[in-house]
């Protein structure tokens, strides 16, 4: 049993990066965040300087640690950004150019290529992904042939969690954990091992991938001539998404949750054996919690939810600031028949048409502003329902309620219309930094600062519910005027 009393997270995001302790008595957390550069080099294209998110790592994690004391902190717990791509030298330890981000696109071609050539159902099978740009595995291939990488014993090729934990350990050991492992198209989900035959058709190097261990237990201790006080156990990891599930303590199987970020994921699980492939779905591993048998969820990935009210802010001027458009969508009784289809860069689960595009339908003399708002706070909760639908007839498991969280989650209106569309419960907790507190626990636990999932799923405090209309008779009927609306954005761009 550890001796400190509480746990940093480090949650390594998209656009910045948080520190956040997590304390076993339950109180408030400290907290300190950094914002790292956005490259576009050309369209389509975004990359990450891997430095500057070091940089950012070791303020944020020795602000906190100066607030809390160092001889209070049990373990350090990561959670990062999935997909995104870094190589680097083993011997000196510099990365080989900056980061390929999990939204870049730049090998579209070659995932139509491989799809062609019929690699399609082994990904689909041994990783349960699909072959799309989004996934790491053509990102680290494209990498070193556009830098011109030697590969040889001293490449290291990793995800930002890897990239971390090696900075972290001042290059003692280089280690990734399932979740984060299934996210890149080369790891076998079923035989827990990277594929060999993945790896070749790829193009990728086996020998500079990270090992892979459980995403709680110990990782290596953190060496001061990182720049953060030595001998910290880093003892939890997962992938952004898959935190957020283990944060709202969706142990069992048949729980659900939903993060309304830039986008939305709904990760469903799933148990512990492994489901067969779901059209429209992408199978992942939860977490490993090194008990002999991965817990696996499926996960559906929408592309748009937040950044369709970034676009009435910044595309249509509506409204001058995000918190806005609850406020304005509720002051009308519904959309006025409106529907938007926020497909601005194409559809994700359970359609994956990277060809559809943004579609209004219904829009009359009579329509308004308000009436905008509100169909962009619906189109959240169609795209959910959904995923939720295809999710429960893939798996044969009825979702009992969804747990949510993220910055749009804070709508009561968004929550009401979504428990409605659903027909379960929509729960909403206390905290809803869920990503940083899934990566805090899963260290915890490896450490005993926690001791049972039983007392984590205990520790989960309720905000505020949700109950459906028990008449699903309107709700049912603007679904489908919702699909309608869909199938007009189908293929637009193809």
């Amino acid at each position: 049993m550890s001796t400190g009393t509480c746990v940093i997270a480090i949650d390594a995001g998209t656009t910045g990066v948080r520190a956040r302790s997590v304390h076993l008595d339950g109180r408030a957390p400290e907290s300190e965040y950094r914002e790292f550069t956005q490259f576009f080099p050309e369209p389509g294209l975004v990359e990450h300087d891997v430095d500057e998110i070091w940089s950012a790592v070791v303020a944020t994690v020795n602000a906190v640690i100066e607030r809390v004391g160092r001889d209070n902190v049990a373990a350090i717990g990561i959670t990062n950004q999935r997909e995104t791509v870094v190589a680097w030298s083993r011997s000196t330890g510099e990365p080989h150019g900056r980061a390929i981000v999990w939204q870049d696109r730049r090998t579209a071609d070659e995932c139509a290529q491989l799809e062609r050539d019929g690699l399609l159902p082994m990904v689909r099978e041994r990783t349960g992904l699909v072959l799309d740009p989004y996934f790491s595995g053509t990102k680290f291939a494209r990498m070193l042939r556009d830098r011109l990488v030697a590969i040889d014993g001293d490449l290291a090729l990793g995800t930002i969690d890897s990239w971390i934990i090696w900075k972290l350990t001042n290059g003692e050991v280089h280690v990734t954990d399932p979740t984060n492992a299934s996210r890149t198209m080369l790891y076998n989900i079923v035989e827990h091992r990277w594929d060999d035959d993945l790896c070749n058709a790829l193009n990728v190097p086996i020998g500079a991938l990270p090992e892979v261990r459980p995403s709680s237990g110990r990782f290596g201790l953190t060496s001061s001539s990182s720049g953060i006080p030595d001998g910290i156990p880093i003892s939890g990891v997962a992938g952004d998404q898959q935190a957020a599930l283990f944060g709202q303590a969706c142990f069992d199987q048949g729980m659900a949750k939903n993060t309304y970020g830039t986008g939305s994921f709904v990760l469903l699980n799933v148990g512990t054996e492994c489901p067969p492939v779901t059209d429209g779905m992408l199978t992942t591993i939860a977490w490993d919690l090194g008990a002999g048998s991965p817990t696996y969820a499926l996960e559906g990935s929408i592309f748009v939810t937040g950044a369709a009210i970034q676009w009435l802010r910044d595309g249509l001027g509506i409204i001058s600031s995000a918190p806005e458009v609850g406020p304005l969508a509720a002051t009308v009784a519904d959309s006025g028949g409106v529907v938007i289809v926020p497909a601005f860069t194409g559809l994700g689960s359970p359609w994956w048409d990277p060809h559809a595009r943004g579609t209004i339908c219904g829009l009359t003399r009579g329509s308004t502003a308000a009436h905008l708002a509100r169909a962009t706070v619906e189109s959240m909760a169609f795209q959910t329902r959904d995923v939720i639908d295809a999710m429960a007839s893939a798996s044969g498991t009825a979702i009992e309620d969804l747990r949510v969280d993220g910055g749009a989650s804070v709508m009561d209106l968004l929550l009401q219309f979504q428990a409605d569309q659903l027909g379960v419960t929509v729960r909403r907790p206390v905290d809803h930094e869920t990503t940083a507190l899934g990566a805090a626990r899963l260290a915890g636990l490896a450490e005993g600062v926690w001791t049972s999932l039983d007392e984590l799923a205990a520790d989960w405090q309720l905000d505020a519910e949700f109950s459906p209309e028990p008449d699903r008779t309107m709700t049912d009927l603007a679904h489908q005027q919702w699909r309608r609306a869909v199938e007009r954005s189908l293929n637009w761009a193809g």
